[in-house]
């Protein structure tokens, strides 16, 4: 794949595993994208869209000289998990 989608690619990869589909429910990734679409958070399914429009984009040949202008100015930064919150019930000594 051109490197004008792989920042959307990861970002949607990330999105998928960090949803509720996979974390809770303990489905696979394939099946959270082939039968539960509508249950993804709605930043996925707009991730979902722009990897699709950026992969249209590098077969579009009217984009050939303009270049692939829907990835190519997106950057990936991966989710990080929410840090704990500290023990507020520590017993006294």
């Amino acid at each position: 794949m051109a490197s004008s989608c792989q920042a959307l690619l990861a970002a949607f990869k990330d999105c998928v595993l960090n949803s509720e589909c996979v974390t809770k429910q303990g489905n696979l990734p394939s099946t959270c994208l082939r039968d539960h679409v509508d249950e993804l958070p709605e930043s996925c399914q707009s991730l979902r869209k722009a990897t699709f429009e950026c992969k249209r984009g590098m077969l579009d040949m009217r984009k050939r000289f303009r270049g692939n202008i829907v990835g190519s100015r997106f950057q990936f930064e991966p989710e990080k998990p929410a840090a704990s919150a500290p023990d507020t019930l520590s017993k006294p000594s």
